[in-house]
């Protein structure tokens, strides 16, 4: 079959228009570009620093004394903790202390606090000195007292600490719990004194006897929850005696019917 150029013309116009047709296609069924907008978050949580005593041990001496004899009442030195975190603390200090030679029982022990932000002056100082010793003399059983003169807030509280505590020889002072004053926000101080006295009826035992003692001082978060072993044990112990009195009193309720 002969081929005219009619026939090639045609065929030419007809390829055209199918590459017309898929370019057609082709533009049509593409990827289009469409307006967006966009928006991010991001976040980074540091974790609190629990901290007291800038995490060292208290480089005062808790007393320095010799020569000690009976009926002499020894005032120990200024110990200060404070709260160089940024969290709140509850405080719990433990006071121990032993002898050789002779019992604890010819001693008696005492303490004096005082909690704030701006330190107090000599005359606050010279002042709980004073109730301290008012308690070895019996004027006072304990302190509990508050000043406020514009920004500066005192806390006082002090006690003479019982024979059974003294004779166990480990004294709970603070006990961390619901006691306001030993929670110790960022920035505060406590300062805490101990005094110690041998008993007038001290016998020659107690010659050349070494008195030692120690302050541990612990501190937790505020929060609920972060409880101390004591907290725990007294926890229990209130449930325990709860249970039981919610026990006696259904016996009584059946005796009753």
């Amino acid at each position: 079959m002969v081929k005219t150029k009619g026939m090639k013309k045609t065929k030419n116009v007809l390829l055209g228009t199918a590459l017309a047709g898929a370019l057609l296609v082709s533009t049509g069924f593409g990827t289009y570009s469409w307006f967006t907008s966009e928006s991010n978050a991001q976040a980074e949580m540091k974790n609190g620093i629990l901290q007291i005593n800038g995490g060292g041990n208290i480089d005062t001496p808790i007393f320095t004394a010799e020569q000690f004899a009976p009926s002499q009442l020894h005032y120990g030195e200024w110990l200060s903790i404070s709260n160089t975190g940024d969290m709140d603390a509850h405080i719990k200090a433990m006071y121990t202390h032993s002898v050789d030679k002779a019992s604890l029982e010819g001693y008696e022990v005492g303490f004096i606090a005082m909690k704030y932000t701006v330190k107090p002056g000599e005359d606050e100082y010279a002042d709980s000195k004073i109730k301290l010793d008012n308690l070895f003399n019996g004027t006072t059983n304990e302190v509990m007292s508050s000043v406020n003169e514009g920004k500066k807030r005192i806390e006082m509280i002090g006690s003479l600490l019982s024979a059974d505590k003294v004779m166990s020889g480990e004294i709970l002072v603070g006990d961390g719990e619901n006691e306001q004053f030993w929670e110790l926000d960022e920035g505060q101080y406590i300062d805490i004194m101990m005094g110690i006295k041998l008993d007038e009826s001290a016998g020659n035992e107690y010659q050349g006897a070494s008195y030692k003692a120690g302050l541990n001082v612990i501190a937790k978060q505020t929060d609920t929850g972060s409880t101390y072993e004591n907290q725990e044990k007294k926890k229990n112990e209130v449930e325990k005696e709860k249970a039981e009195k919610d026990d006696v009193t259904k016996e009584e309720s059946k005796d009753d019917k």
